[in-house]
């Protein structure tokens, strides 16, 4: 991609080779089924996903595909994620293998919750 180029997700995906940009679009429509109304952005040169605050982020690497939930729905899955290379707020899901669909749709859901729970808390704090 050119620098000139503005990073869309479009343009995110379709850098990639084919077999790694039908995983990627795959996150994608889930992510966008999980939360229809979510603002799809590029934040720290990756995938965005926003209502309320952030709920994930999810970027290809070579051998993986990296998905961010925050530290609080990779606590609430801790046991689900376990077979998983974890971080603090990541999880690496290997592409040459099925990735866990379900889970990433129950983690979008969870973290959908609780943004929407937090978000009357947030509206009241900037009329401070």
């Amino acid at each position: 991609m050119k620098a000139s180029e503005t990073l869309t997700v479009d343009n995110y995906i379709a850098s990639f080779p084919k077999e790694a940009q039908q995983i990627l679009t795959q996150i994608r429509n889930l992510i966008r089924a999980a939360a229809p109304n979510a603002e799809e952005m590029i934040s720290y040169k990756m995938p965005a996903y926003k209502y309320h605050g952030i709920l994930v982020y999810f970027a290809g690497y070579k051998n993986h595909i990296g998905f961010y939930a925050a530290p609080t729905a990779h606590e609430a899955f801790k046991k689900e994620l376990s077979v998983y290379k974890t971080g603090k707020g990541s999880v690496q899901f290997p592409i040459d293998k099925p990735l866990p669909y379900s889970l990433i749709t129950k983690m979008m859901k969870y973290k959908l919750k609780e943004n929407k729970a937090k978000a009357p808390v947030k509206l009241k704090l900037k009329k401070v």
